[in-house]
């Protein structure tokens, strides 16, 4: 399991950035499109911290692990994702200014480094159900990451606010949709997973160590 430590624990450093930076500049900013991304990258965070540990801990730990990896991008995110729906309706209700162009510059670097992460899980998650789960996350996190910059422009360009809690609301109900039809697809890999494997074969690990 060697070789996927490495891209696991180097997507845990890059998600780690993108969360702080997001959650500052959405606070600073009056940004709640931008927390709502920052927040979804904390689950994401916790479960990329508790699958990395899955694959360096003994092996009945790491089945304990990965539930509890599915358990944040999943139950965990539906959760959240419902409760900034409800603060995005109440934010439309009573509007707060914005600022506009930091969501905008924000949004860029999140959506970039979203991108970063999906590569680094893209090829573990081909041979197991909670890195496919993180992985599918991370590339719908690039697209999410671009409606902070969209609530930016609209902002901006209108000069109101209201724009912003109106695309957080929609982040929160495509986060809720996305996450709720993967568990359907793969909820017995993700609730019951199996032992922890690479997916290659023997021959394939003793011809990667030769080369």
């Amino acid at each position: 399991m060697a070789h996927y430590r490495k891209p696991l624990a180097a997507a845990v450093a890059l998600n780690g950035a993108i969360f702080v930076v997001e959650a500052v500049a959405g606070f600073q900013a009056h940004s709640l499109s931008l927390v709502m991304d920052s927040i979804h990258n904390l689950s994401d965070q916790m479960a990329l911290v508790f699958l990395y540990l899955a694959f360096i801990l003994p092996q009945g730990v790491s089945r304990n692990l990965l539930r509890s990896a599915n358990l944040f991008n999943s139950a965990g995110l539906v959760a959240i994702s419902g409760l900034l729906l409800w603060q995005a309706i109440e934010r439309a209700l009573n509007p707060v200014p914005v600022q506009g162009i930091v969501p905008i510059v924000v949004g860029l670097g999140a959506a970039a480094a979203n991108w970063g992460v999906a590569q680094l899980l893209w090829g573990p998650g081909r041979n197991n159900a909670a890195i496919r789960l993180a992985y599918i996350h991370n590339m719908g996190d690039v697209y999410v990451s671009l409606a902070p910059i969209a609530a930016g422009l609209l902002v901006s360009v209108t000069g109101r606010s209201i724009f912003d809690p109106i695309v957080a609301g929609v982040i929160a109900v495509w986060f809720i949709a996305s996450t709720l039809r993967e568990v359907f697809v793969s909820h017995n890999e993700l609730i019951w997973p199996e032992k922890i494997a690479c997916g290659h074969s023997d021959e394939e690990m003793m011809a990667s160590k030769e080369t």
